[in-house]
């Protein structure tokens, strides 16, 4: 009798189990269902309508020999109503290398956008940058301009832009030691400072021309290319140019690593300064 009992169990429990896995198999199946409506009709609503965010972070630290400390911060945000886009853009950098400071930059900008079609939309921006140690106090520049959407499929997108701006540039003071030799920033020494010439604000209309290429090479490896170009209508020895070339690779849904290149170039910098100042950074990336 405790045998049949026994065996009843066992074979009630195998059918339970081959329920369960049945069940369990039709819940995974609604689910799947379920997740491809919600993407079906998120599609459909207005571009841009929820903020969407995309953060780059890095750090490196190191001690011994050498001590070092570099921090990069990018942050990207959009929000949408309507036919109305709203964006702002932050990307800073600092590094010390034995507790001096070595790089010191921000540049920050806001744009807006409204579309008259699809592809087509007014765009005004307004710009402003601080570099430390580019022999600039600041940069700034404002105006209306126009984008468009060339390319757009599910694995390409292309995105060209111009504007025309009022633009100004404020070369920083250049201070003199005693014997008449130029004390550079940041002055680790803390050098007398007995002369110093005023730096001057350079006001006048320019252009900027920009284009935005994004690959979805593959599910979770994409490529991302942006250049700019920023130039005085009168002086056409007076531009920038921008590069941002980058490879990143999904871990999740919202996290990925990823790689990127920098470029900024200046064609008349201030005496004493390069052309080009790059920076090449392996980041954290936080989309939401």
């Amino acid at each position: 009798m405790k045998k049949i009992v026994l065996s009843l169990l066992v074979v009630n429990s195998l059918i339970m189990a081959n329920q369960l896995q049945d069940d369990i198999s039709v819940a995974k199946a609604e689910a799947k269902t379920a997740n491809d409506k919600v993407k079906e009709l998120e599609a459909k609503l207005p571009p841009n309508e929820k903020l969407m965010t995309h953060t780059e972070l890095g750090f490196i630290k190191t001690d011994g020999n050498t001590k070092t400390k570099t921090f990069i911060l990018e942050v990207k945000a959009k929000k949408g109503w309507d036919k109305h886009l709203l964006s702002i853009l932050f990307d800073g950098q600092y590094a010390q290398d034995n507790n001096i400071e070595s790089k010191n930059k921000f540049f920050t900008e806001l744009g807006y956008g409204y579309s008259f079609t699809d592809r087509l939309s007014g765009t005004y921006l307004i710009g402003y940058k601080q570099d430390k140690f580019s022999g600039f106090d600041y940069q700034a520049y404002t105006g209306p301009g126009i984008k468009y959407l060339a390319i757009k499929t599910d694995a390409h997108n292309l995105n060209l832009g111009g504007s025309l701006l009022y633009s100004e540039d404020n070369v920083e003071d250049t201070n003199y030691d005693a014997s008449g030799n130029v004390i550079t920033y940041p002055n680790a020494n803390n050098i007398a400072t007995t002369n110093t010439t005023r730096g001057m604000i350079n006001k006048y209309g320019s252009y900027r021309a920009k284009g935005v290429y994004t690959w979805q090479v593959l599910t979770n490896l994409s490529f991302y290319q942006e250049l700019t170009y920023r130039a005085e209508f009168k002086d056409s020895s007076v531009y920038f140019a921008y590069s941002k070339t980058a490879l990143s690779s999904k871990i999740s849904d919202m996290f990925s690593a990823s790689i990127s290149y920098k470029a900024d170039y200046v064609n008349s910098p201030p005496t004493g300064k390069k052309n080009t100042d790059t920076t090449f950074t392996a980041n954290l990336v936080i989309d939401y």
